[in-house]
């Protein structure tokens, strides 16, 4: 069983007109999975996005509805001046946090508890075994989100958190997370790179080429912990067979040798050859392939247990059919 955890009140989190991170891209995730009858109902009737997606001969997912996060686990990653900023943007009803690409209105903050509370609730699913795999589809993202920085649309570091959280609630000891977001996870990183715990591995465009400039392949983590931090930039206009090879021929032979006993996906899906902000060309079928290795290799060593969080996307067409692989291929 493959849990569905998600809000029609992530749309709420409003980042202005013309912004890509925007609601649509939750109502199109909906849309696309009740086209393809993975769940049983659409929330947002009247909107309008013609998915190309027909049903599918498959059980239909495990629909959960989140619950904010209790404000304790944000300090596993930020410090209190890190909430405490973004809390009073959005008392004062919004603005923007950054230099300019990670706007919040008033109602931010709390559907940002929300978004990690979906990452929560997912993993919960997985741990006490009423799904065996689980999708959390939140906003905001989070993996560009840095102890003390929120940026590229990202409020609080959820996957890093979770992965936190993970080991204080349910006494797991080695985590890996592979993110295939097409932009580095520098948040993620930046909360992790000191933990010998937590394997991170990052499938990005080149950050000579690509927002958010980090994610060399000499990033390998630091102190006690270098050599648990892997980044793997790819140049403009690489494809599917490159992704595949280097999940088969790298990632998978990293997560063998580290053993993880649970495994965090950050779902980015703006790799694709149709999204708007980058140059990577992978098709819906790529992020289906790419799930199934991940999948067999946590059945090997994680007892099956995957958690996904959804990071970017911003072709709505090309994310809601590319998340519907993803399901597909956590089946």
């Amino acid at each position: 069983m493959v849990a569905f955890v998600s809000s029609p009140i992530f749309v709420e989190h409003d980042t202005g007109p013309h912004h890509p991170e925007r609601p649509d891209r939750i109502r199109a995730i909906y849309r696309a999975l009740y086209d393809a009858r993975l769940i049983t109902a659409d929330p947002f009737p009247e909107f309008r996005l013609e998915t190309g997606l027909s049903p599918l001969n498959r059980p239909p997912l495990l629909e959960l509805a989140p619950a904010p996060a209790d404000e304790k686990w944000l300090s596993l990653c930020h410090p209190r001046e890190h909430v405490e900023q973004i809390r009073r943007v959005c008392a004062a009803g919004g603005g923007v946090l950054d230099q300019g690409d990670t706007p919040v209105s008033a109602a931010s903050h709390e559907i940002a508890l929300l978004s990690l509370g979906s990452a929560i609730a997912a993993a919960d699913a997985v741990m006490t075994c009423a799904a065996h795999r689980s999708f959390s589809a939140a906003r905001p993202p989070g993996h560009h989100a840095e102890p003390g920085r929120p940026m590229g649309f990202c409020l609080y570091s959820n996957v890093a958190i979770l992965a936190r959280y993970l080991q204080k609630q349910y006494g797991v000891d080695r985590v890996a997370i592979v993110d295939f977001d097409v932009h580095h996870g520098n948040g993620t990183q930046a909360c992790l790179e000191d933990d010998a715990s937590v394997y991170f591995i990052s499938l990005h465009q080149h950050p000579q080429t690509c927002y958010p400039g980090s994610g060399h392949s000499w990033e390998i983590g630091v102190g006690p912990a270098r050599g648990y931090t892997l980044n793997i930039p790819f140049d403009p206009g690489a494809g599917d067979e490159d992704y595949l090879r280097v999940i088969d021929t790298r990632v998978i032979p990293e997560l063998d040798e580290f053993r993880p006993e649970v495994l965090i996906l950050s779902a980015g899906f703006d790799a694709h050859q149709e999204d708007p902000l980058a140059e990577i060309r992978l098709t819906d079928e790529c992020f289906e392939l790419m799930t199934r290795s991940l999948c067999a290799l946590a059945d090997q060593h994680c007892q099956g247990r995957v958690i996904s969080v959804l990071e970017g996307g911003y072709n709505l067409r090309a994310l809601g059919r590319s998340v519907v692989r993803h399901l597909v291929g956590m089946t």
